[in-house]
């Protein structure tokens, strides 16, 4: 099996292969050495480490040295206020030690590694050729969003209503931040929210981001972020797009598969990644093993794990919309602890959209 792309997904990918056939052979390519940078929020939920653990990775060691961040203050577009402590705390590891950390045990575990730029995956009957110069029975596209495998496979990007993009930077904890991720939304320019991740050592991962249909440019992301994160001083700002997963294809029958990002994974509330990318890169790992029927396999395996979060989260989204609906929520999650856990899990990991938080939203927007 070859696995074009190092990060989570690709990683998480050819761990789970290993782990359904030991001794079959699995090749990572990616364009970059390791460790590199990835723009990201780099915010890791614990859901994303079961996932590790699960295929037999020391997720400990993954995050060792970076703290546990126990709360989450979350302001919505009107200006409502809730911080309360999640029932799971979270880590922020930048994607430079993450990634290399992660690709370096799965390379211990008897993956291989090369780097290579994949232009052209053309799949025949009984294998895959990815630029002439290698031959897999499958190949998984764990390559972001970007992706090459996926326009190889002719499937077209996300429509601009499916596609947000954000800025990236670092800059020393805002005022009482230690121990705390900061989200805050804005009925300006909405859906649109900032965000602020302390990683541990006085510094924390901000950011800002919005739809692409705002017409939105790197001189307005850089001021939605000023303007949400009053004090924050920035440096190393670096944009980067994400394919929400109310825009996700539907992936063809075959040897050729998608994780993460190149799959549109992203969640539409929080602009999430890392949880769903290491867990659809495990499930395509194990589909990797039904060879011609992967495509179909992969599809299966999805929709019986993350089929009715991702109908949950495209939902809320959709209902998210309007800043009322979601000032509400807010308010609710103030007033309950149950719903305020139940946010966090719809935005973070796998949650559904439950009663709870659809009569407490309800009851405020009376």
């Amino acid at each position: 099996m070859l696995v074009v792309g190092g990060g989570p997904a690709g990683a998480a990918c050819a761990a789970a292969a290993l782990r359904a056939a030991p001794g079959c052979r699995v090749l990572v390519v990616d364009r970059a050495d390791f460790p590199r940078d990835k723009v990201c929020g780099d915010g890791v939920a614990l859901e994303a480490l079961d996932v590790l653990a699960g295929l037999g990775l020391d997720a400990e060691a993954l995050v060792e040295g970076f703290p546990a961040v126990p709360r989450l203050r979350l302001t919505s577009p009107r200006g409502t206020m809730v911080e309360r402590a999640m029932h799971r705390p979270a880590r922020t590891v930048p994607r430079a030690v993450l990634d290399g950390r992660l690709l370096g045990q799965v390379l211990a575990a008897g993956a291989e590694f090369t780097r290579h730029t994949v232009r052209r995956v053309t799949a025949h009957p009984t294998h895959v050729d990815v630029d002439g110069r290698f031959t897999a029975g499958v190949v998984v596209g764990a390559d972001g969003a970007e992706s090459a495998v996926r326009r190889s496979l002719g499937l077209p990007g996300n429509a601009p209503d499916r596609l947000a993009v954000a800025i990236r930077g670092y800059a020393p904890e805002l005022p009482g931040q230690a121990g705390v991720q900061v989200i805050a939304t804005t009925g300006r320019r909405w859906p649109a929210y900032a965000w602020s991740f302390p990683i541990g050592d006085g510094r924390a991962n901000v950011g800002y981001g919005e739809l692409v249909t705002g017409d939105v440019t790197r001189a307005g992301l850089v001021d939605g972020l000023h303007r949400l994160l009053p004090g924050a001083a920035p440096s190393g700002l670096r944009a980067h797009r994400l394919p929400l997963s109310t825009g996700r294809p539907r992936l063809p029958d075959g040897r050729v598969l998608l994780a993460g990002d190149a799959q549109s994974l992203i969640n539409p509330l929080t602009g999430e990644g890392i949880f769903y990318a290491v867990l659809s890169g495990a499930l395509a790992g194990a589909a990797a093993a039904h060879g011609a029927a992967a495509g179909r396999a992969h599809r299966q395996l999805l929709r019986a794990r993350l089929g009715r979060h991702l109908r949950a989260s495209g939902a809320a989204s959709q209902l998210s919309r309007w800043p009322a609906v979601m000032d509400a929520a807010v308010q609710a999650a103030a007033a309950d602890q149950r719903v305020f856990d139940d946010v966090v899990a719809l935005g973070l990991a796998d949650g559904r959209l439950t009663a709870r938080t659809l009569a407490g939203a309800a009851r405020r927007l009376r």
